[in-house]
């Protein structure tokens, strides 16, 4: 029961076609529709198949990165099949929401980001596991490393030192590891230093009064006097009271210079309604990632004000306005949804070139193709969007540059099984390849001559083997050009046409056949066998058939 409920949160498997891997995606929300159905709106999460290979090789190149600066490597002893699974459990993070029917859902799985500390080993060894480093954009089509890197290993801690042995002198200067800005054995009482807070408060609203910019933005005198009770004013005078030594003659005269009275802001007085609304904006769409909310919505701020805008922000009434609303919304949507497991209804086909003892073949590949997979494969292809071993097709996409020689020795079914022909397991002794509708080719004479004067780059036995890779026909005219001269001289023999039958009766009636004279004896029991002999034939002259006459051709023995 608990298996089959979601809840916000969660990360999924989605089902959107029978022949592709599942999604994964995170629950962000879960919402009714009109017509009773339940929708849940998700952050997509990509694949390394769904990216190009200029992007996986970025990747692979940010991997071989991470892996030189950390002390541990992360693909140590590793085999061929493990890095080739290891693959599969990569993901991409992406910003992008979408909104898919929660009846589509196939199951819970767990994303984390990659920890450099933990063993890649680990989300091999864990079902329904995946990990990920980058953030996907599909729209720009770039890879960026994500802002939420966790911080752990030796580079990021600090370095402490051993602990000092009572009555030992510390060495270190005092100034350059803190500075101090606050003295509470000052001669001052408390009361004293808190009439000096309400005269810098006073200040602080005489001189909002003043600058006409804060008049607009505060025309009530209740609001100026509320801005100058903030934490800045405060930090001011108490900063200002302790460069004087705690003198309040000498501080109240820096707080009323002869330009007029000192006037302090924080961002919440800088910005204006416009800059609050885009960042309100921004906050909703990218949550607290400022980075991307700065460079997409606030480029004219510095970081530093964005994040103590921000801080600021949460104190006013409008934070908590919003946070009420979205408390009142979260309570009007659902919390969890039930989703029953998901039992696919396929008829056994028996198509598979692996794993006979399966209880169930599911459809795979192209529909031409009428490929099947195996209960256990199928699995393992919806959920990592690959199969268990690695195959030539797999290592030709990212190599293409660099092709590589076949084995010269496969077995049959292998060969099948790599250029993608289909296989049937009829039970039948014979052969297991399921055959294709026949068909006639007609090729020209020039295709034949091709075949006899370019057969060092026309290898035809290979050519058949892999009928999907396309002939070099540039290497094949320039091959040709230049054994033309050699051809010249020597041009090549082309078999000789059968003469129509017309003219092969006439010539029989000018020249006759003549009998040959057959010998017969009688069988005796001391003979092995009895033999037939014949008069050796007349070779003088040829006839127009070739090299035999009509009557071998029709099987006449002159009986």
């Amino acid at each position: 029961m608990a298996a089959n409920m979601y809840r916000v949160g969660d990360y999924v498997y989605f089902e959107n076609s029978s022949s592709n891997p599942y999604l994964i995606r995170r629950i962000e929300e879960l919402n009714k529709t009109a017509n009773g159905n339940v929708e849940a709106k998700v952050v997509c999460f990509y694949r390394r198949r769904d990216i190009s290979n200029s992007l996986i090789m970025l990747a692979d190149k940010h991997a071989k990165e991470v892996e030189e600066e950390s002390e541990t490597t992360i693909e140590v002893d590793l085999t061929d099949k493990q890095k080739h699974q290891l693959k599969h459990r990569e993901l991409f993070l992406s910003r992008q929401y979408e909104s898919l029917p929660a009846t589509h859902i196939r199951g819970k799985c767990s994303v984390a980001l990659l920890n450099e500390t933990e063993s890649v080993l680990s989300y091999l060894e864990k079902e329904d596991t995946f990990f990920y480093s980058l953030v996907y954009d599909p729209s720009l089509k770039t890879l960026l490393a994500d802002k939420g890197e966790i911080r752990v290993g030796p580079r990021y801690q600090a370095d402490v030192p051993d602990m000092l042995v009572e009555g030992e002198l510390d060495d270190r200067e005092q100034a350059k590891l803190e500075v101090k800005v606050w003295d509470p054995d000052s001669p001052l009482t408390d009361r004293q230093i808190d009439q000096f807070l309400v005269v810098a408060r006073a200040v602080g609203t005489f001189a909002r009064a003043l600058d006409c910019s804060s008049s607009v933005r505060q025309p009530s005198l209740h609001m100026s006097a509320a801005a100058a009770s903030r934490d800045i004013t405060l930090f001011h005078a108490m900063d200002t009271l302790h460069k004087h030594n705690y003198d309040l003659s000498s501080a109240v005269g820096v707080l009323v210079p002869l330009g007029g009275p000192v006037l302090c802001r924080d961002e919440m007085e800088e910005w204006s309604a416009s800059e609050a609304s885009l960042f309100e904006e921004a906050l909703e769409k990218y949550g607290k990632d400022f980075n991307d909310i700065r460079q997409d919505f606030l480029p004219w701020k510095s970081l530093t004000s964005i994040i103590e805008y921000y801080y600021m922000w949460k104190t006013t009434d409008r934070y908590v306005q919003q946070k009420r609303l979205k408390a009142a919304e979260a309570e009007s949507k659902l919390k969890q949804v039930y989703i029953p497991t998901y039992l696919p209804q396929f008829t056994c086909a028996a198509f598979s070139s692996s794993a006979p003892q399966s209880h169930q073949w599911y459809s795979w590949g192209p529909p031409n193709m009428q490929c099947r997979l195996c209960a256990s494969c199928w699995i393992y292809w919806k959920k990592y969007g690959g199969l268990k071993m690695p195959t030539q097709t797999d290592e030709d996409k990212l190599s293409s540059s660099q092709p590589t020689e076949e084995p010269p020795v496969r077995t049959h079914l292998s060969r099948q099984a790599t250029q993608g022909t289909p296989v049937r397991n009829t039970g039948s002794p014979k052969s297991a390849v399921k055959t294709r509708q026949a068909f006639f080719l007609h090729t020209t004479c020039w295709t034949k001559l091709a075949r006899q004067v370019c057969k060092n780059t026309l290898r035809l036995r290979q050519a058949a083997r892999r009928p999907f890779v396309p002939i070099n026909c540039a290497a094949i005219k320039a091959e040709y050009a230049d054994r033309h001269c050699e051809l010249a001289g020597n041009p090549l023999k082309i078999k000789s046409t059968r003469k129509p039958l017309s003219c092969i009766i006439g010539y029989l009636e000018i020249h006759p056949a003549v009998k040959p004279s057959v010998i017969r004896s009688t069988p005796s029991l001391q003979s092995p066998s009895a033999k037939r002999l014949l008069a050796p034939s007349n070779h003088s002259a040829l006839s127009i058939l070739g090299k035999r006459n009509y009557s071998h051709h029709n099987g006449l023995d002159g009986m």
